[in-house]
């Protein structure tokens, strides 16, 4: 049985090293799999770090998830894509969800889920494997949009890097309470509370170019609520 659960446990959290060990505040880690995966699937923007030419760089971008791999694309002759192919990279991913306004600036805060993710970036050669990473990004940012459209061409796709980053280390960090309050005199007599902070799509503005008649597509109506 102890075996079991051991292989369990591995299978559902991710291990616990000094490269995504939660030190500030500890209790609010989380290193199993279903809340890293439930916030990167949330999240829109993935934030990239890595070392080109002896500098630390971060990129924001879009991306896409397959288990536990993270498809980016970029062009050809960006630095994301000309300086990450095999070498380590960080990503992170962040859900604001309040300000958390105290009596002191000290004990003021926000509540966030946050993802940090390691591992190496290694561009895809093979054209079906590209197409699948790019369909995993694009279903991420506007599921079913994929299926509305054409494929990439193949000019498109000989201008397109795609990197698959493995994951090998991932923690979450989670804040989701109310106030943490000071002693020192005055501060009873201070508003204290939480502002929410929540992400709201609005209506599809058409661009000018599209043909009178042509109905809005079923991604972007469900996007917007329509279904």
């Amino acid at each position: 049985m102890t075996g079991s659960s051991s292989a369990a446990d591995a299978t559902e959290r991710f291990g616990v090293s000094n490269l995504n060990r939660v030190r500030r505040h500890p209790e609010r880690a989380h290193y199993d799999r279903a809340t890293v995966h439930d916030i990167l699937d949330r999240g829109l923007v993935a934030h990239v770090a890595f070392v080109d030419q002896g500098r630390p760089i971060v990129i924001p971008m879009t991306y896409g998830r397959d288990d536990d791999r993270i498809y980016l694309h970029g062009a050809r002759k960006g630095r994301v894509a000309t300086a990450t192919n095999g070498e380590p990279v960080s990503i992170g991913v962040t859900l604001v969800d309040g300000l958390v306004i105290a009596r002191s600036l000290f004990d003021s805060s926000m509540n966030y889920r946050a993802v940090v993710i390691h591992g190496r970036a290694v561009e895809l050669e093979h054209r079906a494997e590209r197409l699948h990473a790019l369909r995993c990004i694009s279903e991420h940012v506007l599921p079913g949009r994929w299926d509305e459209v054409r494929e990439p061409s193949e000019q498109e796709l000989k201008g397109t890097v795609v990197l698959a980053v493995e994951i090998e280390a991932a923690s979450a960090k989670v804040r989701a309470h109310g106030v943490g309050h000071g002693n020192e005199p005055g501060d009873e007599r201070v508003w204290a509370g939480v502002i929410p902070i929540s992400t709201t799509v609005g209506s599809p503005m058409q661009d000018p170019e599209v043909p009178a008649g042509v109905p809005v597509p079923p991604s972007v109506v469900r996007m917007c609520g329509g279904g």
